[in-house]
């Protein structure tokens, strides 16, 4: 057949996401790596977060907050994971998945603008590490 793509999927990268519905409506969504994870198999990793109500939620007066972290990998910068709880979670993630498969760097997402007027432009403007965490390197690097 002529035009026809075969790919296999990779289904050790699934994103996780999931969606509750309760008094208030809550999801989360996250990519690859958690940081034990991420520790474990890549040594020193840096660990990006930001906790903040959005835009949105001040201007309603609701009280919604939105979580989100990056890990890198403090040798190369390339994002290892993303996390995330909050009003569009999943579909932010997913999103973001491409570029982490796509082995993106923390450099790439610093310099793209963020997609407005979702929470999404925060995880391009996260510029310190809230923390930084070294163990010992693994015999092999990211």
């Amino acid at each position: 057949m002529t035009g026809v793509m075969v790919f296999a999927l990779q289904f050790q990268v699934v994103s996780l996401l999931a969606f509750f519905k309760s008094h208030y409506s809550v999801s989360f969504g996250t990519e690859w790596f958690n940081e034990s994870k991420a520790t474990k198999e890549y040594g020193d990793i840096d660990v990006f977060t930001a906790n903040f109500r959005p835009l949105k939620a001040t201007l309603s007066g609701l009280p919604d907050r939105v979580f989100m972290k990056l890990i890198v990998c403090a040798k190369t910068n390339k994002v290892l994971g993303l996390n995330m709880c909050g009003e569009n979670s999943p579909e932010i993630v997913q999103g973001f998945a491409v570029a982490i498969k796509a082995g993106l760097t923390k450099e790439d997402f610093d310099s793209k603008v963020g997609i407005h007027p979702t929470a999404a432009e925060e995880f391009v403007t996260m510029r310190t590490p809230t923390r930084k965490i070294r163990e010992h390197p693994p015999a092999e690097f990211c």
